[in-house]
């Protein structure tokens, strides 16, 4: 008689480390429901509807874009697994409006009564104090300066490595110096248009300005704005799986609730965004290759394992 396999409930899923997962998924213009015990996207061909199943314990974060809908079954598996899910406009940005306590992020956090507390108790022993806050705040920095010195090198393009060490090694020292959060900020700033700069050389690009009202033509405008927002999606699964909640922001959170997923965000959008937007824009790239580039980027510089690490080092700091 041969042996039956046992069965994996949704909720056994999450003992694969999200550290792990692969897939960030952007979906639009689908209905995504459960069928036969598995999430799956449909989507529709003429008379026919072609059905996609969504790896959920290979999952991190689901965008859902124009044109999508989602049944509560499917929200339920979703959930059980551990998968962050935020909805958006076309081309992933931006966010819409989601849960209560994340107005900033409009991300869906799966729910559960035994999250974990420990990285929780150790951010909040520093967080009300101010001077403490602010030296987590230029260690976040420096970590993000080590992944932009260590990436962008690697990434295929021609770029200036003596120019990137220079300046990575002029803004340890500002970063370091600065004091207070408003100096970190502006600094900060200042460091991504200096990077702006050097990708424009790298790429052979004309000058640029970066556009922040969300509504710009430019390609490379654009692509950092939808890169952006995946940055975003793994900050927030960085912050969940270590239990910390969006609002305790040890930098961005003077004016947004869901700071904390902004700061966990930067730690790898200069390095693997920026850099991916200008490649793909001078390529003339759709929008959708440079989502797929990005993810793939995402894995192999394993983007959300150098979050959740950072976020462990900057709780756990003495």
């Amino acid at each position: 008689m041969k042996a039956q396999t046992p069965y994996l409930s949704p909720s056994d899923l999450k003992t694969i480390l999200h550290s792990k997962r692969a897939n960030v998924y952007y979906l639009e213009h689908c209905r995504i429901l459960l069928n036969g015990g598995r999430v799956e996207y449909i989507t529709d061909q003429g008379k026919e509807s072609l059905y996609w199943n969504i790896p959920i314990a290979n999952t991190s974060c689901l965008l859902l874009g124009s044109g999508t809908s989602i049944t509560q079954a499917a929200m339920r598996e979703l959930s059980k697994a551990g998968v962050m899910v935020g909805f958006c406009s076309g081309g992933g940005t931006p966010l819409f409006n989601a849960t209560e306590a994340d107005i900033a992020c409009d991300f869906f956090s799966p729910q559960s009564e035994y999250r974990p507390t420990e990285y929780l108790q150790h951010w909040c022993r520093f967080w009300f104090d101010d001077e403490k806050r602010l030296h987590r705040a230029k260690q976040l920095q420096l970590m993000r300066l080590q992944h932009i010195a260590q990436i962008w090198v690697k990434l295929d393009w021609s770029c200036d490595t003596q120019a990137l060490q220079l300046l990575c090694t002029q803004y340890r020292d500002v970063f370091q110096a600065a004091c207070d959060s408003q100096h970190l900020l502006a600094a900060e700033g200042r460091l991504t248009a200096a990077l702006y700069a050097l990708a424009c050389r790298a790429t052979s690009m004309p000058t640029f300005s970066r556009s922040t009202r969300g509504n710009s033509t430019d390609p490379a405008n654009q692509m950092l704005d939808q890169g952006n927002y995946l940055a975003y999606g793994l900050g927030a699964t960085a912050c969940w799986v270590l239990g910390l909640p969006h609002g305790l922001a040890i930098l961005h959170g003077k004016t947004r609730r869901g700071g904390l997923v902004f700061d966990a965000a930067d730690l790898i959008k200069d390095a693997l965004i920026l850099p991916q937007a200008f490649i793909s824009a001078a390529n003339g790239d759709a929008a959708r290759d440079f989502r797929q580039q990005c993810i793939t980027h995402f894995a192999r510089f394993e983007a959300l394992d150098i979050m959740i690490e950072c976020l462990k080092k900057i709780a756990l700091q003495e």
